[in-house]
């Protein structure tokens, strides 16, 4: 007779694109220089004269926790283990502006306790604007993580730094160690790819199944019993709701064969559908959790100021899926509140309607908290 394995729940707080960089910077306490170099803004105080005029006067300078809103007080309610967000910025002083890109995020290091204040455990590296500001504005991002206490995975000032994944220590249940990688089709600079002497991201190639079996052998030497390994992936482009089939591909591969237990996906300004895998959950694309998008025109559909807050539990015994928990956000004033009636509909609609080829669907609980069903 076997004997039975005792349930070890870990649970997680992940998020999308985190942007406290260019308008949401100027409104924190220690504002950078305002100067752009966008083809038709110069300077981001236009970004924020912009959602005023949408959606409200800010009175600035905010607090450190204003940004967060409500998104405070859920993770205050769900108490999540591990916190983890992937943050779309440069914390940097930097000037060098990497030329020929022609969009640039920085937060003033100052203003790291916007991060501080919402006990981020885990800041995802591997994307398209941390090093905005070159390889000094991330040496100086890595530098103030560093201080501030929080891990970083996906970059580094080597590439062994970039590859290492983060190690999060839950007491007495085990670790989560979180890989992470960003690819060419998010308009990440091959040019940004960490090499032996240089910084720069962890750069992913492509989605070949060769590419997953390297993984595969880097995750396995390194995962230990009762660890919960997620893979964090900033991978195509911002607008679209169809999945790439390659990307399906991969990673289901990561899991059959890297024991990878979350795969969390990003680029898209807006939420995806969502799979469970062999009891793993994938999230294709988070969307944005925090922008400074309002009052922007195009993409209207796709409601790029809805969002969710993403609550998977595993069992770190075996790595499955207990529960999935999200919390529907709207972004307003440079703030994440919680999403009015008509936005949560329009989520519900949106997931089921992209989750339906996935086999997953959400049904709305009492305190309008979203639980995923799954085949």
């Amino acid at each position: 007779m076997n004997p039975v394995v005792p349930c070890v729940p870990i649970s997680l707080f992940l998020c999308g694109d985190v942007m406290t960089g260019r308008g949401i910077d100027q409104i924190l306490p220690h504002p950078s220089r305002p100067h752009l170099f966008e083809p038709y803004v110069r300077s981001a105080t236009d970004y924020v004269e912009l959602a005023e005029r949408t959606t409200g006067p800010i009175k600035k300078p905010v607090d450190f926790a204003y940004v967060w809103g409500d998104a405070l007080a859920e993770l205050e309610r769900f108490r999540p283990d591990v916190r983890i967000a992937n943050l779309e910025t440069s914390i940097t002083t930097s000037e060098d502006a990497w030329h020929g890109k022609g969009i640039h995020y920085r937060m003033n290091p100052a203003n790291l306790p916007c991060l501080i204040a919402a006990r981020l455990d885990c800041c995802i590296l591997a994307n398209n604007h941390v090093m905005d500001w070159g390889r000094r504005g991330l040496a100086e991002t890595l530098a103030s993580l560093r201080q501030a206490g929080i891990c970083v995975a996906g970059a580094g000032r080597n590439e062994s730094e970039a590859s290492a994944p983060a190690s999060m220590e839950v007491a007495g249940r085990g670790r989560v160690l979180v890989h992470a990688f960003a690819m060419a089709s998010s308009g990440v600079p091959w040019e940004w790819a960490a090499s032996k002497d240089t910084g720069g991201i962890n750069f992913l190639k492509d989605l070949s199944s060769r590419t997953a079996d390297a993984i595969a052998r880097r995750v396995r030497g390194e995962k230990r019993a009762g660890d919960i390994v997620i893979v964090s992936v900033h991978w195509g482009s911002n607008w679209g709701f169809e999945i790439p089939q390659e990307q399906r591909a991969f990673a289901q591969r990561l899991i059959e064969t890297a024991e990878v237990d979350v795969v969390h996906g990003h680029s898209s300004h807006h939420v995806k559908g969502i799979e469970v895998y062999r009891q793993r959950p994938i999230v294709y694309g988070c969307g944005d959790f925090l922008n400074d998008y309002e009052g922007i025109g195009g993409h209207e559909a796709y409601r790029s100021d809805l969002s969710l807050m993403y609550f998977p539990t595993i069992d770190a015994s075996t790595g499955r899926l207990l529960r999935f928990a999200l919390s529907p956000t709207r972004i307003g004033r440079f703030q994440v509140n919680r999403a009015p009636e008509e936005a949560v509909c329009w989520l519900i609609r949106t997931l089921n309607r992209e989750g339906k080829k996935l086999g997953t669907q959400v049904e709305r609980q009492a305190d309008d908290t979203l639980l995923l069903d799954w085949d």
